[in-house]
């Protein structure tokens, strides 16, 4: 019987960078060696591992897609190459897969299924808002994307404020690039003069912006966060 491959969860940039200006050799030695891959986007991936890897061949690689038009029957069958000993990777379209990105529902495939799962070093704009934001990260959420709804995502912003308030507790928070405005606009006429927000726009580019400051502050200069991707931190005392 063949030992059963590894199931690595293989980060990938979160803009143009040279990938050995954010990635470790670590995963540049398991792109090296794995031919099986499950992804969120093939075009991207394929344009990740070659950046990566210049010399793999394209041809060899087999590649499952996972994203929301994901037939949920079809999942299982992507850990096949694992049973039969070969190890696979999964590629998010930026980022750490599992964090904010599909690739949760596999892993915990793998785990019933006891194949080993391993998580590279790489960047997460999750994880280095938190470490350059200043605020508690003893104590943190990450809460994903706030309501759609103009007076649900209201309701939303103060129930966050609040929770900080009483806890402690860094509320972390995103939305997608075209409505970073909007949402900015809002935290501002909902929180609090003294609640601090965290505004971690382009992580890792050249372009990288990190502040913390008070909402009063925010309100005489506001940063242009149009189609860029941000992350939002808010702490209240």
């Amino acid at each position: 019987m063949a030992p059963t491959g590894k199931l690595y969860l293989i980060p990938s940039l979160l803009g143009d960078n040279e990938p050995l200006e954010v990635l470790p050799l670590s995963v540049k030695k398991v792109i090296g060696e794995t031919d099986h891959y499950i992804v969120e986007n093939e075009k991207s991936a394929r344009a990740f591992i070659k950046k990566v890897l210049p010399g793999k061949a394209q041809q060899e690689l087999r590649i499952d897609v996972l994203n929301k038009y994901t037939e949920p029957t079809d999942i299982p069958s992507f850990l096949n190459p694992a049973k039969e000993g070969h190890s696979i990777g999964i590629i998010s379209e930026a980022g750490a897969p599992g964090i904010a990105d599909p690739g949760s529902e596999i892993v915990a495939l793998a785990h019933r299924l006891n194949i080993q799962v391993v998580p590279l070093v790489g960047p997460s704009s999750i994880f280095m808002a938190m470490m350059a934001s200043g605020m508690n990260g003893q104590n943190f959420a990450f809460t994903g994307y706030l309501p759609i709804e103009r007076h649900l995502r209201k309701r939303r912003i103060k129930a966050l404020e609040n929770l900080s308030a009483k806890t402690g507790q860094s509320q972390i928070f995103m939305e997608t690039p075209y409505r970073n405005q909007k949402l900015l606009k809002e935290l501002l006429e909902e929180c609090k003069p003294t609640s601090q927000l965290c505004i971690a726009t382009d992580i890792s580019l050249n372009s990288e912006s990190i502040r913390t400051q008070a909402i009063s502050d925010w309100k005489s200069a506001l940063p242009d966060l149009e189609k860029r991707p941000t992350i939002f931190i808010l702490s209240a005392e």
